[in-house]
């Protein structure tokens, strides 16, 4: 059982940064993948960035170049530094954790087994 949670969300201007944080209860050492996800109301929830026990990164192409995703193992917290924000980045952004092993990096919401309870992120024009 792994429990999560989120931090440092907030209000921020365009082309501000934030840094979000993800506090998970357990060791995270032994789990294969941990990820950010963001819903905005009345959208899917869509996978922003994920990284792997093995240092392999995914980002959706709309963050590239302006998000970096990071696990600091000794501390079970995951990281998403955001910059240059913009108002379409907009929304809850949640934790995952995928435990099960994988060849592939896992992009979908269901393989990822534990969940945090989000950090509202609100970018002003």
């Amino acid at each position: 059982q792994v429990q999560l949670v989120e931090s440092g969300g907030g209000l921020v201007q365009t082309g501000g940064s934030l840094r979000l944080a993800c506090a998970a209860s357990g060791s995270i050492s032994s789990v294969n993948a941990m990820g950010w996800y963001r819903q905005a109301p009345g959208k899917e929830r869509e996978l922003v960035a994920t990284v792997t026990s093995g240092g392999r990164t995914y980002y959706r192409d709309s963050v590239k170049g302006r998000f970096t995703i990071s696990r600091d193992n000794a501390k079970n917290t995951l990281y998403l530094q955001m910059t240059s924000l913009k108002p379409e980045d907009t929304s809850m952004y949640y934790c995952a954790v995928a435990v099960r092993k994988r060849l592939w990096i896992p992009v979908g919401v269901d393989e990822y087994d534990y969940w945090g309870q989000g950090t509202q992120v609100t970018v002003s024009s």
